[in-house]
């Protein structure tokens, strides 16, 4: 199944999370049922990553979105972790310094986004002033409420630079929520995990849906679209998004660039100091 058309929010249309499945898992029956085809779409993101890199000619943008415990960190590790460090960047963004609460909103979000041959993943992402922001009152209304097409001209403009842009909400439900944070407790290796955050937030649900509704309604484009993944099962938000991002990466024809030196020279060259090492 095609997922960057079943999980793609079509521009215009207004997004309603209490109508999408968290817990959908197509046709697989379980992780091991799915394994083989994530493997090799993982398989394909390296390889393609490294085509990127080698061009040097675009870039890519990953934004992750989702509630607490929704699974960014565990995206970035296990989908993203197939790419070569050397090519990517990660950044996380939580309250601005004063430094950047001193500039406009999207200022520290461009400062981080990728250069030419690189895929920068945000975790959490500019989409945090029209979310946090709106819930907490942080600003008025008449402020936040401007952002969205703020962004989705900031989009536009890495767009129109070569920056191509994924954007993905990890789409759980309350139950599944409870159950992470539960296993946080348990766990003594993720007690470092557990913020007074998490919990304090999970009375404002419903305030937290409007919000994300209201994103993924006004910002997803033709050229930076928002996809709603399924996430409840870990492994099968893996293999969406892995699929997503290496059938987009394909489409961009990208091509190795050409030696920069003749090569049949260079391979006398090699012969000759092979014989001479003999």
């Amino acid at each position: 199944m095609d997922y960057s058309k079943q999980f793609r929010v079509t521009p215009g249309s207004k997004v309603d999370l209490s109508q999408i499945d968290a817990g959908f898992k197509d046709q697989h029956e379980s992780h091991a049922h799915a394994l083989p085809e994530i493997e090799a779409y993982e398989q394909k993101l390296q390889e393609l990553q490294y085509l990127m890199y080698a061009e040097g000619k675009r870039s890519l943008l990953i934004c992750l979105q989702g509630r607490d415990a929704a699974g960014k960190d565990g995206t970035i590790k296990h989908v993203l972790g197939a790419m070569n460090p050397q090519g990517c960047t990660v950044s996380g963004f939580k309250v601005p310094t004063k430094t950047e609460a001193a500039h406009d909103f999207l200022w520290r979000y461009h400062r981080a986004t990728p250069e030419k041959g690189q895929v920068a993943i945000f975790n959490r992402s500019h989409y945090e002033d029209v979310l946090v922001v709106r819930v907490h009152n942080l600003v008025p209304e008449d402020v936040w409420s401007k952002r969205y097409d703020h962004i989705n001209h900031f989009e536009q403009l890495l767009h129109d630079t070569d920056t191509h842009i994924l954007k993905f909400y990890l789409h759980i439900d309350g139950e599944e929520q409870l159950k992470r944070f539960k296993q946080r407790i348990d766990d003594p290796t993720r007690h470092w995990k557990i913020s007074d955050g998490d919990y304090a937030e999970r009375p404002l649900w419903n305030e937290y849906t409007q919000a994300f509704e209201a994103a993924l309604s006004n910002c997803s484009t033709e050229h930076a679209p928002w996809f709603i993944i399924p996430s409840n099962h870990k492994w099968f938000r893996n293999l969406a998004i892995s699929q997503i991002v290496a059938e987009t990466l394909k489409t961009l024809n990208m091509q190795f660039p050409e030696p920069t030196v003749d090569i049949n020279e260079i391979k006398q060259k090699y012969h000759q100091m092979a014989e001479e090492s003999k």
